[in-house]
């Protein structure tokens, strides 16, 4: 498995990297935003998605 050309001992130094440096509560903090933020970006597509099924041949939103 690659990552961006990194093999699965390179990450694992550069995970034991961060830890060290902000320790493992700060980092699981910041793991937990990414997660949502991740969650909110695929929700905001598949709200998109949804609005652009609900379309008519115009382009105007249909009611629901």
């Amino acid at each position: 498995m690659r990552v961006f050309g990194l093999g699965l001992p390179e990450l694992l130094i550069i995970l034991v990297i961060v830890v060290l440096l902000f320790g493992p509560g700060r980092f699981g903090k910041v793991l937990g935003e990414l997660g949502s933020g991740l969650k909110a970006f695929r929700d905001s597509l598949t709200e998109k998605k949804d609005e652009q099924e609900n379309t008519d041949k115009d382009g105007n939103i249909e009611p629901k």
